[in-house]
């Protein structure tokens, strides 16, 4: 059977669109960054697949945390669609964990949440320095 072909005893049937299914996160200390932004999400880390550590963000897509020591971690960008309602307790956990974050992507209104789209937004550093981004509105597209 080719790469292609779908078996008849795979357990899900294709998908008519296409969707992201997971990304790896390379971090200096998978359990580290894995734990920071679950914390800050007020989500849970899954158990070890492979060398992977997952955080799943409960639509599907998963964060698979990968420890790459070798090297330095090129700084990524990461942006969440979270509920308005969870807004105002993801900005407690940064402030309690002592964690600044901004009203811009390139930091430099700390302290700060930005009222883009109608919603609130604001951007973080996580353990390796990646651009995380929490926002109440996705960003309207022309």
């Amino acid at each position: 059977m080719s790469y292609e072909q779908q078996s008849s005893h795979d357990p899900e049937p294709p998908t008519t669109t296409v969707q992201l299914n997971h990304t790896a996160v390379y971090a200096s200390d998978r359990h580290l960054s894995a734990e920071f932004i679950a914390a800050i999400l007020g989500l849970e880390v899954g158990a070890p697949f492979g060398p992977f550590l997952p955080v799943d963000l409960g639509n599907g897509v998963t964060l698979d945390y990968y420890e790459k020591r070798d090297e330095p971690i090129q700084s990524q960008h990461y942006a969440f669609l979270v509920p308005d309602a969870r807004f105002d307790a993801m900005i407690a956990r940064l402030d309690a964990v002592g964690v600044t974050y901004y009203a811009d992507p390139g930091h430099t209104e700390s302290g700060r949440v930005n009222h883009l789209f109608g919603g609130r937004g604001a951007y973080f550093a996580d353990p390796d320095g990646h651009n995380m981004e929490i926002m109440t509105r996705p960003y309207i597209r022309p």
